[in-house]
């Protein structure tokens, strides 16, 4: 979530009055994230999240709104789409795609507990049931030809071991098999800032526009190499075996992984590190200009990368 676009108070108001959500009290930007932009929007009703799309085409979209809603009816802790008075969710403000969505209670937790982990988990194991219900289908825009073509933009940019661990890291990825695993909706960017808690008890996941379908397994690598690392101490930063083994532990109360899921886990998490580390590198050397935006560090998950090698 960032601010790529700026929107007027004026302009706001006037766009609200298209919905049943009363008038517009407070309008603020929401600076965390890196790809579209989002406000906060407080109403003499309530308080919702505005999304304007930075990157996406409106025909990509009805895959998110509907997805939602399709999650949070069926009990997954989510933002719901708001719908206008003719029950339409997405809309455009200068000349970019947009919607609003409930705002969640809560807030991100800086340093998760293993009982904060064993939520996320059980939550994530839900979305993954409930989303084997959901007809439509959406392919990864963040695959294997992202990682090709964002490797080839930033390589000259990197240091000559930084280049040999990313060129070998994209060889050994384009030889491991994964399609014979389990595959449906996965949230797909399941870091802290998109889980929220209030007090102690987890209050939904949101930014649900990197969602697709893909390799389940994926989806817990991703978010193991978030949440099972050590976030405070000497330690801070390092994956954290304890973690992985209890988010594993929690995920399965709900849905069981099989063998083959198991077997390729190790693989995942190389995966998932492989990526976010291509798009922080490509955010570092090629950021986008807005008003309010946030570039994460690259090399965390460089050294996250790194240290699953090491425990090859």
């Amino acid at each position: 979530m960032s601010v790529f676009t700026t929107l007027s108070f004026d302009e706001v108001a006037e766009w609200l009055g298209q919905f049943n959500i009363g008038q517009l009290v407070l309008l603020k930007g929401i600076a965390a994230g890196i790809t579209n932009t989002n406000y906060f929007v407080t109403t003499t009703q309530n308080k919702f999240v505005l999304t304007i799309f930075e990157q996406n085409k409106a025909e990509e979209l009805p895959y998110f709104v509907d997805l939602m809603a399709h999650l949070s009816a069926n009990g997954v802790l989510c933002p719901k789409p708001i719908f206008d008075q003719n029950q339409q969710a997405l809309h455009q403000l200068h000349r970019k795609p947009a919607m609003m969505v409930s705002c969640l209670q809560g807030s991100d937790i800086a340093i998760p507990t293993i009982g904060h982990i064993e939520q996320v988990a059980r939550e994530l194991a839900r979305m993954h049931a409930q989303g084997a219900n959901y007809n439509a289908v959406s392919i990864n825009q963040r695959d294997a030809n992202w990682r090709n073509n964002t490797a080839q933009k930033v390589l000259s940019k990197l240091s000559l071991a930084d280049q040999e661990l990313l060129t070998n890291e994209l060889a050994y990825q384009q030889q491991v098999e994964y399609s014979h695993l389990p595959i449906g909706v996965i949230h797909g960017d399941l870091f802290r800032d998109n889980v929220l808690f209030y007090q102690d008890k987890l209050a939904g996941f949101i930014d649900f526009y990197y969602a697709c379908d893909d390799v389940l397994a994926y989806d817990i690598a991703i978010a193991m190499n978030e949440w099972c690392v050590h976030h405070n101490g000497a330690d801070i930063g390092s994956f954290d075996q304890e973690k992985a083994h209890a988010f594993c532990i929690a995920y399965e109360e709900v849905r069981t992984l099989s063998r083959a899921e198991h077997a390729r886990m190790h693989d995942l998490l190389r995966l998932a590190a492989l990526r976010f580390w291509l798009s922080r590198l490509h955010d570092f050397h090629f950021p986008a200009k807005g008003e309010l935006t946030h570039t994460k560090d690259p090399n965390h998950f460089k050294s996250i990368l790194q240290q699953h090698l090491v425990s090859l």
